[in-house]
């Protein structure tokens, strides 16, 4: 799985999420997105699914079945990628 396809999505939480100040490249590939690591919320992971979505045309499914996919950055990029080529 690319740096590049990683690197995008990190830049998309930042801006689609308004994490002002937040430098993407800051953000580690295996960090949690909830909780400790970026703290994001559900609204958050609501926005997330649908940016995700529109930017790169692959459907993040709803409730449980989200949940190891917003895992990490690691887990979205992997998931995007299998989808994208699948798609």
């Amino acid at each position: 799985m690319s740096q590049d396809l990683k690197r995008e999505i990190k830049e998309l939480i930042v801006k689609e999420l308004n994490l002002e100040g937040r430098d993407p490249g800051s953000i580690q590939d295996d960090a949690p997105l909830f909780g400790e690591g970026l703290g994001l919320d559900s609204l958050d992971a609501l926005q997330l699914a649908m940016s995700v979505e529109e930017h790169f045309g692959v459907r993040i499914p709803e409730g449980d079945e989200a949940r190891p996919i917003f895992r990490s950055v690691a887990a979205l990029a992997a998931h995007v990628a299998a989808h994208r080529a699948a798609g």
